[in-house]
């Protein structure tokens, strides 16, 4: 370092600052960067000092990089009129429209395919910041960038010291020679397109700037360049070895390496000396276990320190163990985001996050589509995650074009690759958590994913490679697919049929390979389903080692409308010229963090503690991989119609992992009305993701269903008066035989309903459908058709037209005939309304019977009722608390539960079907003095939703502020819904979860005060 402050300008070569078209042909390099890199290394902490440079800098925002400031790298620079922006940030959401606006698309690069030429109007932002060194700060200084989107032109104190391409990996830029002890100057370049934007086309947000922190380190001519303990546990002696590799000067010895709590202090002389490290027998690392040992790395001027985790992974046939236990992955992806700051990294929420990942049983992450923030892997070690480290690469974008040129075959980015997986690698190797490197996502194949394999391969021979585009399983180790129907995993564990894009002749040889799916059940809005399906073929399979499902969170950016409502924006909210609209929107995570009913789905059905019911006793499964279950309580409940009656816990003896016991569960005494009990498995003491009492799982069974009291029937008949009938405590329109209020209140209908709002997997219809051509005899792969959406909207669900047929008072009933049909076609379906009363309630018996000629599928078949608006709080005795539909229901419990009618909704990003919860058999709203009771019919009760807007209303609207002010609260009851699916990006709503045009029918009974 500088004793004092220079005004020397130039390039690290001694050459001039670049031209303009020198700059503009950088952008356009091949290269993985330049100038003075230094070589990749781990992330250790280091009682070095360092700066953290985040905080205000200047900024100046060029819409094209001609138009960039000349000679802002400068140290005499006047930046005097030069805006003020946040480091670590993104510009395109500081609020300013001049700056650019964010833009998102899924897998299409927002510009001409042309590598590696980029377009003009290139947004360049132009970063200043002086900062202090104080004299003797360190014999060597580093400069350390950890994001930057996507190229960056590094210049301090007027000399370029480098160029830092790939926007989610760390680059670090010696600056011994510029930096000065007193005031520097920091200029950085950002230009938002480079050549490297090709390799960085991930389903994302595009958003540039300087999103992660940039550092500056001192180093001592003495220290310990790089560190990595590599912590191997034997699980048949249970004995721990630590192979340390150091990366020093010969001058930096001697280096001790100590683990106080295991007493181990090894001290190495000279390089030659660095050798394995008997430890003893330890307590291993795993997902449920995450055992962690401090560690200390020192010489004479530094210690570095870290902690170690000991454990071995190995593939043993088709078995991908850990500590010599088979892996079950019960997990999902995750991408960097905030919606308000886009990828800027916030430590307390990320870790809030990942401690309700572990309480709704999720225990491994892909980091998709590139490595997170260094600090991510600090906390996924302690809390416990079996995690695919993915390097930052995709380039989807190629596909359209048949992959020509695509960078993973094509030599000229071969040295760009290989940086990327060097980078990755070398960053994160410490952390016991990463089990497998990915070379990156949906990329395709060639010579230069094949090299990157082989450079990871040789580096760290005990994490396999994972790369799903590697579909013959070349070079990767993993058999990995996205978003396959279940017969294909099937025919796939099998080593028959054909793996969907494998070549001939592999299928027998990947069946011997472990495989899993790093991508399923698209998340998307209100789905997805089947889930259930898709744990029985991990549970059954033995090649599968579970999953990821797509993704943990929306990524809708908080805006407001033109007159302040706040909402989330997704992809043509910004004025995008080519977008992928809500595609952005697809996690098990609403965008404010909220969770979709989907995570409670995710956590019962894959939960690691499995409970079955029997006659008089419940066997509990520990699948586990580590760990035996005296941390959990096992409760039980009994309800007499959804009213505790009894209560206790179990004695459970210590269950191994992979073990079962069966234990015995309490006598009951047969009643009147309906009796459930309920076995919970609850955690004992509190521990670092959840507090005591928290449910790991939960199972029900009805134990008996006695003789329910039934009132008398009523014999007063219908009256008619001035167009309207009156009947016990209900008004009747004489005309259309509608039921008008109920004691005075509004209560109107019932109208036929089979239209619901689109889910977005009921619009989106890309992936083959199962409508027409069955699933299981195709193997999965369905047919052609359009969206379930489309195919409703041709049959003219949306469009029902009514005619009354006839409105009959008879002794002691009221009798309603309608017809429902859409225009332009035969179609119909006769509605029959009984309605009579019993003990002065209003009794429902209806009927829905469809002609023969409907066909394919229908959304809902239900009934529809209008309210008065602001019904006040909701209470009800069915399945809840969340909704659920017949593909998605594991997490329903029968019992009596409370909300309101807007928690009863989720409020997705795209207004759409929510809210249905099965089985109802009561439904009460107190303030309105209103119940209803409902039973079954053919054995099956209805579901019911309440909204505050109708299915029409919702279908009309892209957006929730879209959404009219309420005027009304909408009540159906559904003797059927259609399952969810995931064709959003996955496979159909299965058969068995279909409604085909049926008959329906419904009994209820409405009381008022």
């Amino acid at each position: 370092m500088s004793p004092q402050s220079t005004t020397t300008t130039g390039r690290i070569d001694g050459s001039a600052l670049v031209s303009v078209e020198e700059a503009l042909s950088e952008i356009t390099l091949f290269s993985p960067g330049s100038g003075r890199r230094i070589t990749p290394r781990s992330r250790v902490s280091s009682d070095a000092v360092e700066y953290d440079l985040s905080g205000t800098w200047r900024f100046r925002f060029s819409s094209r990089p001609e138009l960039a400031p000349s000679g802002a790298e400068r140290v005499d620079f006047d930046d005097s009129g030069w805006d003020q922006i946040t480091v670590p940030s993104h510009w395109v959401l500081q609020g300013r429209d001049d700056w650019g606006r964010p833009a998102y698309t899924n897998f299409d690069y927002p510009f001409p395919v042309e590598p590696p030429v980029v377009p003009d109007e290139n947004p360049t932002g132009d970063y200043r910041l002086d900062f202090e060194l104080p004299d003797g700060f360190g014999d060597r200084v580093y400069l350390r960038f950890d994001g930057v989107e996507s190229l960056a032109i590094v210049s301090l104190n007027g000399v370029e010291v480098g160029v830092v391409r790939g926007s989610r990996l760390a680059q670090e830029l010696d600056v011994t020679e510029e930096a000065v002890t007193g005031r520097n100057v920091l200029h950085v370049r950002v230009h938002q397109w480079s050549a490297a934007t090709y390799l960085e086309d991930q389903d994302q947000w595009w958003l540039p700037g300087i999103f992660r922190p940039v550092t500056v380190l001192s180093r001592p001519a003495a220290g310990i360049e790089d560190v990595w303990l590599r912590a191997d546990f034997d699980p048949a002696t249970r004995q721990a070895t630590l192979r340390p590799e150091l990366r020093a000067d010969a001058d930096a010895f001697p280096i001790t390496v100590t683990l106080p709590e295991l007493r181990v202090e090894a001290t190495f002389e000279t390089p030659s000396d660095v050798a394995p490290i008997p430890v003893g027998e330890v307590a291993p690392w795993s997902a449920d276990r995450p055992r962690l040992y401090d560690a200390s790395v020192s010489n004479a001027v530094e210690t570095r320190t870290l902690r170690v985790g000991f454990r071995r992974i190995e593939i043993v046939g088709h078995e991908w163990r850990v500590n010599g236990r088979k892996l079950r992955l019960r997990g999902v992806n995750r991408h960097e985001y905030d919606p308000d700051h886009g990828r800027v990294f916030d430590a307390d929420a990320v870790r809030e996050q990942l401690k309700l990942m572990k309480r709704s049983n999720i225990n491994a992450i892909r980091t998709s589509h590139y490595p997170p923030h260094p600090s991510f892997f600090d906390m996924t070690d302690e809390l416990g995650f079996w995690v695919i480290d993915e390097c930052d690469l995709e380039t989807h974008g190629f596909e359209a074009g048949g992959w020509v040129d695509n960078p993973t075959d094509d030599p000229r980015w071969r040295e760009a690759l290989l940086d990327r997986i060097e980078r990755t690698v070398e960053r994160d190797k410490n952390h016991p958590s990463i089990i497998s490197w990915s070379l990156g996502n949906e990329s395709g194949t060639g010579q230069n994913a094949a090299a990157m394999a082989d450079w990871a391969h040789r580096r760290d021979p005990e994490r396999p490679v994972h790369f799903e585009p590697d579909f013959d399983g070349r070079y990767s180790d993993l058999v990995s697919r996205m978003y396959p129907p279940i017969e294909e995993m099937e025919d796939m564990s099998a080593g028959t049929g054909q793996h969907m894009f494998a070549s001939v002749g592999r299928n027998a040889e990947l069946a011997k390979r472990p495989m899993l799916l790093c991508e399923y059940e698209h998340a998307m809005g209100n789905g997805a389903g089947a889930l259930a399906e898709y744990e029985r073929i991990f549970d059954t399979l033995p090649q599968w080692h579970g999953g990821f499902v797509w993704e943990w969170r929306d990524h809708g950016l908080r805006t407001v409308t033109a007159d302040g409502r706040e909402y989330f924006g997704y992809g043509g909210d910004f004025g995008e010229e080519m977008h992928d609209g809500s595609f952005v929107c697809d996690g098990l995570l609403l965008s404010d963090g909220t969770p979709t009913p989907m995570l409670a789905e995710f956590a019962a059905v894959t939960t690691p503690i499995k409970l079955v019911l029997g006659e008089g006793n419940v066997t509990i499964e520990n699948r586990r991989h580590d760990g035996n279950t005296s941390d959990l309580r096992f409760m039980w409940r009994d309800e007499l119609e959804g009213r505790q009656i009894g209560q206790g816990e179990l004695r459970v003896p210590a269950v191994a992992p992979g073990a079962s016991v069966t234990v015995g569960l309490p006598g009951f005494e047969p009643r009147a009305g309906e009796l459930w009990r309920t076995v919970e498995a609850v955690t004992a003491e509190p521990s670092a993701w959840a507090g005591p009492g928290h449910v790991v799982t939960a199972v029900q069974q009805r134990l008996a269903v006695g003789e329910s009291a039934t009132g008398q029937p009523g014999s007063a008949a219908p009256v008619a008066e001035g167009g309207m009938i009156s009947f016990g405590p209900g008004l009747f329109d004489a005309r259309t035989g509608d039921l008008v209020e109920v004691d005075g209140r509004t209560f109107t209908g019932p109208r036929l309903e089979l239209w619901r709002a689109p889910t977005e997997n009921d619009s989106l219809g890309s992936f083959p459908s199962y409508v027409y051509v069955e699933a299981t005899s195709s193997r999965g792969k369905g047919g052609p058709a359009p969206s379930s959406a489309e195919q409703w909207r041709s049959a003219g669900l949306d469009r029902l037209h009514r005619r009354v047929i006839s409105v009959e008072a008879e002794p002691g009933a009221l009798v309603v005939m309608h017809r429902y049909a859409p225009a332009a076609t035969r179609n119909a379906v006769t509605v029959e309304l009984r309605w009579t009363l019993r003990e002065g309630a209003l009794r429902l018996e209806a009927t829905a019977v469809p002609t023969r000629d409907w066909q394919g599928t229908w959304p809902r078949i239900g009934l529809h009722f209008t309210l008065e608006e602001g019904v006040g709080p909701v209470e009800w005795f069915g399945t809840g608390p969340a909704e659920n539909y017949p593909d998605s229901r594991a997490a329903a419990l029968v019992g009596r539960f409370e909300s309101t009618v807007a928690e009863l909704n989720v409020d997705y990003a795209v207004p759409q079907e929510s809210g249905h919860r099965a089985d109802l058999r009561e439904l009460s709203l107190p303030d309105l003095g209103l119940t209803l009771r409902a039973e079954p019919v053919a054995g099956q009760l209805p579901g019911f939703s309440l909204r505050e807007h109708d299915a029409h209303e919702v279908t009309a609207a892209t957006h929730p502020y879209e959404l009219p002010a309420p005027t009304a609260t909408h009540l159906y009851l559904d003797a059927q819904q259609h399952g969810l699916g995931s064709r959003s990006c996955g496979p159909d709503v299965r058969p068995e979860y279909q409604l085909r045009p049926r008959a329906a029918g419904w009994s209820l009974e409405i009381t008022g005060r």
